[in-house]
Formats: C-alpha cells, structure tokens, sequence
C-alpha cells in the first residue's frame, strides 16, 4: 500500500488545499522491464500550473481523480529491468506517491557522488537546461551586451544570470523582495537587481539600470514586468519567452501594451520555447553545465519542504513566492 496525493478539483486561481486530495492505493506486483522505486525528492515546477487546467497545451493536462506528478529522484527498492539495480537513484516523472511501480523506460540513473540529489532537479536538470538552451538558441549572447532575467532569484533565473556574466555581459535580475535581490547581487554577482514590489515606476529603474539599455531580456513573469522591459530593448534584442507566471493564476485575460510596434521599430526577435524541444541535445548541455559546476563558475540553492505531505503546501508557494532557487520537496 501507498499514500498518494491526487488533484481533487481544478483550481480557479491560485491553487488551495481544497484541491489536492490524500488517499492510500495498493502497490502492484512487479513485472519484467519495471522497478519499485522510493520516492527521495519531488520538483515542483510552474509549468504544473497550466496542467491543472482542462484545456490544450504542449502537455497533457492532469485528470482530475488522478495522481498528480513531476520531476523526481526515486531509490530503486527492487528492480526486473536490466541495467537498474537495487540501491542506485534515478530521475524520471514520478507521481506524487510514496511508492511506486514503473517502467524503467525514461529513467535515468544518476550519481549522488557527483553533485547533491537536489542539483538534478535544477542546475544539472532542467531548469539548469532551460536556461542554458534559452541563451544559447535564442539569446546568442555577446560579450558586454545587457541582459535582464524576471524571475532571476527562481531555478532558471538564477543559472540564466550566471550563465551571461560567465559570458561577459552585463546582467540585471528582477525579483520580488529585499533578499533575492540581495542574493543575486552578493552571491552570485549580478551588476544589479531590482525589487519589482517596492520600486515606485518600474520603468525608471529598468532605466537606471540598464544605462545602455536591453540586448537580451529572459522572461520567466509576463505581465506588467515585462511591459515594462520590452519599451526599454535595442535594436536586434532577443527576447526570450520561457515562462508568464504572474499570469498562471489569472481568472480574466488581461490586455497589455501591443509590443508589435516595438518589436518592429528595433528589428527585435521575440521567441517562446519549451526545453523539451532540445532533448537530443540534453547530455550537451549536461555535460556543459556539470563541467561549470564542478569548476565552482556555477552556484546553486534551493528552498526545501521535508515530508511527502508538504507537496501541496510546497506547490503554492511556489506562486506566492516563497522560494529562493529551485522549490523541492525532500520525502
């Protein structure tokens, strides 16, 4: 038997409690090609938002009645799938379960000598990729041109920024409270930062701090930021759409500036894209960013929850912007 945790409702809104259900489910027997895993840490992400919802995307919504699910690093308890032995850790889409029986196809086995079990989740997962392939596809940076990360003190943010100073750039994060923005400029060497909650006129401070202005702007927010960012681009700026999480939760569809003008005038590129598109490339990066990593050039954190039962508690306040760096949760 295992506890798992369901999506009892689809939230209008910010998710609640309400919405997530609790219940107990018989473990299955296993097969050739499967593995029982232990569940050791859960992602929770912001893309998991728009699966709660019934309605296209470029993933599959989650069923209400159904096991909510994510990234995760599972033990293997007991394995009939050759190449996956008792003991070592995988990283695969796990549900929000205590326990489970899989397919070990689309596992990976990963190495907790190498780098913390958390850090496959974000710098060396796919937060660490998104922001590598967002630069490097879209953004193609140039050595002393700005870029500005919304988002900076998130999983992305935070490996985008250091990505662009390791590339020469001049980088300027937007965060939402005093100690992301004093994180991002003393530990991790921002040029500067800005408390989009507390500056008076958000335009006047992307000015200040971006005296030549914008080359590259990585969006992981939308909205009102973002508005803000896009009046301030040079000519030939590339705008990288990786996330609109100030608008996830929105009840109504608001209306922004039309940026097309803009767009327009400064021969600017401005392209969405979802990591999963680079998955041929994903030990290309990998292997860039592990090399980074054990080289000290790329610093990691996170906020984390301890006990399966937090995942819901975890998951909301990942929109409420409690986390610094990557949001897991440690069962």
């Amino acid at each position: 038997m295992a506890t798992q945790i369901l999506l009892k409702s689809r939230p209008i809104g910010l998710p609640t409690p309400e919405n997530f259900e609790t219940r107990v489910i018989e473990i299955p027997g296993l097969k050739a090609g499967q593995v029982r895993l232990a569940p050791h840490t859960f992602s929770v992400d912001p893309y998991m938002r728009g699966r709660m919802n019934d309605g296209p995307s470029y993933v599959a919504p989650f069923q209400v009645g159904e096991a909510i699910g994510g990234g995760g690093i599972a033990l293997i308890l007991e394995s009939r799938a050759e190449g996956f032995k008792a003991g070592s850790y995988v990283l695969g889409f796990l549900p929000w379960q205590e326990e489970v029986v899989m397919d070990a196809t689309g596992l990976t086995i990963v190495d907790e000598n190498f780098a913390p079990l958390g850090y496959y989740l974000g710098i060396l997962g796919m937060p660490g990729l998104t922001a590598y392939f967002g630069l490097l596809e879209i953004g193609k940076l140039k050595h002393g041109e700005t870029v500005v990360i919304s988002g900076a003190a998130g999983a992305v943010g935070i490996v985008a920024g250091q990505l662009a100073k390791i590339q020469g750039c001049r980088v300027v994060g937007i965060a939402g409270d005093d100690a992301k923005v004093n994180y991002l400029l003393d530990e991790l060497n921002f040029d500067a930062a800005i408390n989009y909650k507390t500056v008076p006129d958000m335009g006047a401070a992307i000015t200040a701090a971006c005296p030549s202005g914008v080359d590259v702007y990585f969006d992981n927010v939308g909205g009102e930021i973002s508005d803000a960012v896009i009046s301030q681009i040079n000519k030939f700026a590339r705008i990288i759409i990786c996330g609109q999480i100030s608008l996830y939760n929105v009840t109504t569809q608001p209306i922004g500036p039309r940026i097309q003008g803009i767009l327009l005038k400064k021969s600017a590129l401005m392209q969405g894209f979802i990591v999963s598109n680079y998955t041929e490339r994903f030990p290309e990066g990998f292997k860039v960013l592990a090399k980074l990593v054990a080289s000290g050039k790329l610093k990691y954190t996170s906020t984390t929850f301890r006990g399966f039962d937090k995942l819901p508690e975890a998951f909301i306040a990942l929109f409420e912007g409690k986390n610094l760096g990557k949001l897991i949760v440690e069962v």
